[in-house]
């Protein structure tokens, strides 16, 4: 098995060879690294979009109604995406297609499953899925520039033979044998985690135009990376009997067509008031609860002290009825 292979970056010295282990035991119970990375991705992304929820008109209760919907069904996608273009290795067992362990799942699939619970949530919840799809987008390049390092301890998702400098060597502990390979998942990576910190800097400037804009600007970006980073990989999915690349043509389509609608939609004017985080209902006071409640409450706040103001005189001077 691949997992068992010995790792080495020769850019680092011919005597830089490493064993990350993929898995370790608690209690007699076995934890896989692939897992743990994988969950920890998630969590920062959380975290961070929960941070930054309010620029974008949002509560943190918001971020976890849709994480509750997002979650499954991006899990559901992911699985179902890999299994109908692998339909010929389940056809003959259908309960195979329940056992996740064996592993099989699409970056793709998990966000096109995403995008649809954070639909169900923000119809649920009726707020803007445009301003929710920005904040996912930058929590979803944290996602996946960390959970690319689980492709790492498995020795996955790796490109084809090579001899440029940064080449991965793969060497097989029983034949000493090795090859070296395009570090896909280590482009991936780097190229996700370069996209959140540019679309990070621009939320900061107040340039966004739209509702939408970051998730755009996420497909496009996504989209132009992976399309070349696929053309490199040798565990590609392909459309059957074509030598087609099926994420590396969705990819091409992702990019060209969010490239299309982020022209269309800067080309409008620019009217900042239909931003949901400038509109009424969206505009959230300091501990989060939005402006007409917040403002009701201190309304009352204020007549109950003007009426625990007043003097005994002052009542007492008041004309009776």
């Amino acid at each position: 098995m691949l997992r068992e292979y010995l790792i080495s970056f020769p850019m680092f010295g011919e005597t830089f060879v490493i064993d990350p282990p993929t898995s370790f035991t608690v209690f007699g119970f076995p934890l896989y690294y692939y897992g743990l990375i994988i969950a920890g991705g998630f969590f920062l992304a959380m975290i961070y979009a929960m941070k930054i929820s309010r620029e974008f008109g949002l509560t943190q209760d918001n971020i976890i109604d849709m994480l509750l919907f997002a979650v499954p069904l991006a899990i559901v996608g992911a699985r179902i995406y890999y299994v109908a273009c692998q339909w010929q290795d389940y056809a003959g067992d259908l309960m195979s297609v329940f056992n996740l362990r064996q592993g099989g799942i699409a970056i793709y699939g998990a966000v096109i499953g995403a995008v649809i619970g954070a639909a169900i949530a923000c119809r649920w919840r009726k707020i803007s899925i445009g301003a929710m799809l920005d904040i996912g987008s930058l929590g979803l390049l944290i996602g996946q520039g960390v959970g690319r390092w689980a492709n790492f301890i498995n020795r996955e998702a790796f490109g084809s033979e090579t001899d440029v400098l940064w080449r991965m060597g793969l060497t097989n502990p029983n034949t000493i044998k090795t090859v070296y390979v395009h570090p896909t998942f280590l482009y991936e990576s780097v190229w996700n985690l370069l996209g959140f910190l540019l679309l990070h800097i621009f939320s900061k400037k107040g340039k966004r135009q739209f509702d939408g804009q970051f998730f755009a600007m996420y497909v496009a970006w996504y989209g132009f990376g992976r399309m070349f980073i696929e053309g490199l990989r040798t565990d590609s999915l392909f459309i059957p009997g074509t030598p087609i690349r099926i994420s590396q043509l969705l990819a091409a389509l992702s990019f060209v067509g969010a490239m299309l609608f982020l022209i269309y939609m800067l080309r409008r004017p620019y009217e900042p008031q239909k931003l949901w985080v400038n509109s009424a209902p969206a505009l959230l006071s300091a501990n989060g609860a939005p402006a007409d409640e917040t403002t009701a409450e201190t309304e009352e706040i204020e007549t109950s002290e003007t009426e625990d103001d007043m003097s005994p005189e002052q009542e007492t001077d008041a004309p009776e009825e």
